[in-house]
C-alpha cells in the first residue's frame, strides 16, 4: 500500500481536529476543574493527605465497581506497589508481555524480579492465553507454596497482562489459567479506564489492578495512578506501604517496614475528582472519534484496530495496522511532516538493553504487530 493510500486518512484527521500541530493526546478542562483546583489551593491542603484524595479514590473505585482504591503519584508506582502486595520479591519471575510500555517491565525490575515475556495475540494485542498456557505446561511446576519455573527454579510470583491501547485482553481466560496455576494476577490497566469485558471493568479480574492518570490518559490528575482491588487486606497493605509504612494513629514517627512515599497529592486529586464528573462524555467523545476512524479506514481499505469481540473499549489510542514495516514508517514520517502526530507502537521490551537477556517464547505475533502498528491522534476538540 503506497503513501497515497494513507494521505486521505491524514487529510480526514486534519478535517476533524483542526489546524496547527495535532498531538496524539490533548487534555480538556472546564471551569469545574479550574474551580476544584483553586479550592484545593485555597484550602492549603495540597500534599499527600487530604479529602480530595479520599474522594477521588472512592469515585474511581465506584466507577470501576471495585471495593477499594489507593491513589498513587503515578501508574508505574501503583504497579510496583501492586506487585509487592501480592508477594513479588527479588529473584522471583513475573510473566508479562513484551509488547507494552516500558513501565510494565520497569515495575517488575524495581522489585528485583525478572520479567518473562510471553507472546500476545492479534485480536486484542494483549497477553495470549494460549501462549501463557503453553509456557506453563512446558515450564510450570506446582508446589505447595506456589508455581515455580522448573528450568530456573525461580518462583513465578505474578502474571501481568496489559490492556493494550485500552482494548481489553482476554482477561477472564487469563484469570482462569492463573487460578489453576496458583499465580497471582495483577492487571496493568493503565490505559483502560472506561474499558469493560462483559459487565466487569478491566482491572477487577485479578487480585489487584492498576490505572493511570497521566496527562495523556482518559482523565488526568497531571500525574497519578490508582490501585484497585476487592481484597481488603491487599488494599490496606498497599495504602500502608504507599504512606512510608508509618503506623496509623501513631503520634511519633514509627515506620514498621520499608515503605514508599507514593501517595497522590491532594492537589492532583482535586483535578482528578473534577474530571471524573465528566468521564462519561469524555468516553463518548473517544468512541465517536473511533467510529469516524473505523468508517474512514473501511472506505480506504485500511485495517483499523477495533474493540475486541465481547469487549467495550475506551479507545484510549486509536491505531491502524499497515502491511509492512516500511509502509508504517513511511506513514509515520509523512503524517508528522504535515503536523499530524502519529507514532509506531512501542519497541518490544526484549529489544531494550536492560531486558535483552530476559527469557521469551519467540514473540512471533508481538514482532509482527510491532512492525506494523501506528497510533493516531485520539481526541476531539
Amino acid at each position: 500500500m503506497s503513501e497515497t493510500h494513507t494521505q486521505p486518512l491524514i487529510d480526514s484527521i486534519r478535517d476533524w481536529l483542526g489546524s496547527g500541530p495535532l498531538p496524539l493526546h490533548r487534555s480538556t478542562f472546564s471551569v469545574v476543574e479550574r474551580e476544584a483546583v483553586i479550592a484545593c489551593l485555597e484550602s492549603g491542603i495540597v500534599s499527600s493527605v487530604g479529602p480530595d484524595v479520599e474522594a477521588f479514590e472512592v469515585a474511581v473505585a465506584d466507577f470501576a465497581k471495585a471495593r477499594f482504591g489507593v491513589a498513587t503519584v503515578n501508574g508505574t508506582h501503583a504497579l510496583q506497589l501492586a506487585l509487592r502486595v501480592v508477594g513479588v520479591e527479588a529473584s522471583c519471575e513475573v510473566l508479562t508481555q513484551a509488547l507494552t510500555f516500558v513501565a510494565t517491565a520497569n515495575a517488575i525490575a524495581y522489585l528485583g524480579a525478572q520479567p518473562v515475556f510471553i507472546d500476545v495475540e492479534r485480536p486484542t494485542m494483549g497477553l495470549c492465553p494460549d501462549a501463557l498456557q503453553a509456557f506453563l505446561y512446558r515450564h510450570g511446576d506446582l508446589r505447595d507454596d506456589g508455581c515455580y519455573n522448573r528450568l530456573t527454579g525461580a518462583r513465578i510470583a505474578a502474571c501481568v497482562p496489559m490492556h493494550t491501547l485500552g482494548h481489553p485482553c482476554r482477561i477472564a481466560d487469563l484469570s482462569d489459567i492463573c487460578r489453576r496455576w496458583r499465580i497471582p494476577l495483577v492487571e496493568d490497566a493503565a490505559e483502560g479506564l472506561g474499558s469493560w469485558r462483559g459487565d466487569r471493568h478491566v482491572g477487577t479480574f485479578g487480585q489487584v489492578g492498576v490505572l493511570s492518570f497521566n496527562g495523556n490518559k482518559i482523565i488526568t490528575t497531571g500525574g497519578g495512578g490508582l490501585l484497585i482491588s476487592d481484597d481488603p487486606v491487599l488494599a490496606s497493605r498497599a495504602r500502608h506501604l504507599s504512606t512510608t509504612a508509618k503506623k496509623p494513629g501513631s503520634p511519633d514517627y514509627f515506620h514498621d517496614e520499608l515503605g514508599y512515599n507514593f501517595r497522590m497529592p491532594n492537589l492532583n486529586a482535586s483535578l482528578g475528582r473534577a474530571q471524573m464528573d465528566r468521564i462519561e462524555p469524555m468516553l463518548r467523545s473517544r468512541r465517536e472519534l473511533a467510529r469516524r476512524y473505523r468508517d474512514r479506514c473501511r472506505d480506504l481499505g485500511l485495517a483499523f484496530i477495533d474493540e475486541p469481540e465481547g469487549a467495550y473499549s475506551n479507545f484510549w489510542l486509536n491505531g491502524i495496522v499497515l502491511e509492512t514495516r516500511a509502509e508504517r514508517e513511511a506513514f509515520v514520517e509523512s503524517s508528522n511532516k504535515q503536523g499530524v502526530m502519529t507514532r509506531p507502537i512501542w519497541r518490544l521490551m526484549v529489544d531494550l538493553p536492560m531486558y535483552a537477556d530476559c527469557w521469551n517464547d519467540g514473540l512471533t505475533v508481538s514482532r509482527w504487530l510491532e512492525a506494523r502498528v501506528a497510533t493516531l491522534p485520539s481526541w476531539l476538540p
